[in-house]
């Protein structure tokens, strides 16, 4: 079975033809893009926008560095009031 329809990696190329001719922008910045894979991620961002078959995001590993972060933080946080 198919991940990604032939639409989709239709927008992919058309990305990397517009990374390779230097007119591809990112988003908020709108630095242009010279990253091969910067340019793959916008094709396929178009693609699921548009409703095309393409998988799910991959989760990031930082949201869970972030989150024992936050719990650490409120963990002394409670120390702190204990103490006081």
């Amino acid at each position: 079975m198919a991940r990604y329809s032939k639409k989709a990696s239709a927008d992919v190329k058309r990305a990397m033809k517009k990374r390779k001719a230097g007119t591809l922008k990112s988003g908020r910045s709108g630095k242009t893009v010279k990253s091969r894979k910067q340019a793959i991620a916008i094709g396929l961002s178009e693609a699921r926008a548009k409703g095309k078959k393409v998988p799910k995001k991959a989760a990031r590993k930082s949201a869970k560095k972030t989150a024992k972060k936050t719990a650490k933080k409120r963990k002394t946080a409670k120390k702190r009031k204990a103490k006081k």
